[in-house]
């Protein structure tokens, strides 16, 4: 059934919290009858609202196969997400979405695919990659670079460590950016990790999602490794606001990040204005 208002929130009760590291917390979602709240495709958004201290909109981090639940990776950094971190299961929030564009994943049928993610920026890719491998006929090769600072840092864990790891024509990559007591794996940025796989461009796509600076220096190092910009998916998750084009915060040349985006190519966000 259409929702009556992109702008009216509806009640969702939480669920079930899980701590992934010491400032991030995967928020697990439903209707108040069960069920989860809305439909989506991989990389929408959603506002998520706890009155009176105010509304954040946040990536939905489970695939649209998942039935009965939406995930929500968050972490703690202002008064909105400072509350939600405090709130216990069974609390009701408000919820209203799905919110922006997604992931083409009709478009990239066929193709090989490279994810590349830093910290909490794995959230929305998560949600694409295991819509892949619950349809895993659709796409071929699947490589899942993902790096944090530290082993600490790294959320989804299960995922990294050993779901991913058994998919069929799959290879994970994890690294931190420094040595760290206990991890034997590798240390590196994640750019420079990337270019030392020397992943090839033939009939690959590569969706990124981090840290800004992360982006810019996987950008970088993808151009020089002969991917096009039509071969580069990314998000812009900074300045959302009001998630319906209205408050003009995210606003970037004649794009609305709320709602053009927060996935883009490449080859769109060399067109826009360098503000962003």
């Amino acid at each position: 059934m259409a929702r009556k208002s992109t702008l009216l929130p509806e009640v969702a009760v939480v669920e079930s919290i899980r701590q992934e590291t010491p400032n991030i917390k995967t928020f697990r979602v439903v209707s108040p009858g069960g069920g989860k709240p809305f439909e989506h495709i991989p990389g929408q958004c959603a506002m998520l609202s706890t009155p009176p201290v105010g509304e954040a909109i946040f990536s939905i981090t489970s695939s649209p196969t998942e039935k009965e639940h939406l995930d929500f990776s968050i972490v703690q950094t202002g008064t909105v997400t400072n509350y939600l971190h405090e709130i216990e299961e069974g609390f009701e929030i408000g919820i209203r979405g799905p919110l922006g564009n997604g992931f083409p994943v009709e478009e990239v049928k066929g193709k090989d695919l490279l994810f590349i993610g830093g910290g909490i920026g794995l959230a929305p890719l998560r949600s694409f990659i295991n819509y892949c491998f619950d349809n895993r006929e659709d796409y071929g090769k699947i490589d899942i670079l993902y790096g944090a600072r530290t082993p600490d840092d790294m959320i989804q864990k299960k995922d990294l460590f050993e779901l991913w790891p058994q998919q069929p024509n799959t290879d994970v990559y994890l690294t931190v950016d420094k040595e760290c007591e206990g991890w034997d794996g590798k240390v590196a940025l994640a750019p420079h990790y990337c270019e030392e796989l020397a992943f090839t461009p033939e009939n690959k796509v590569t969706v990124t999602c981090g840290p800004p600076i992360m982006i810019k220096f996987v950008l970088e190092a993808l151009d020089r490794m002969g991917f096009t910009p039509d071969q580069v998916i990314t998000t812009l998750e900074l300045r959302m606001k009001c998630g319906v084009g209205k408050c003009g915060r995210c606003n970037i040349g004649e794009k609305y990040v709320c709602i053009d985006g927060p996935v883009f190519t490449y080859a769109q966000l060399l067109e826009m204005p360098p503000e962003y």
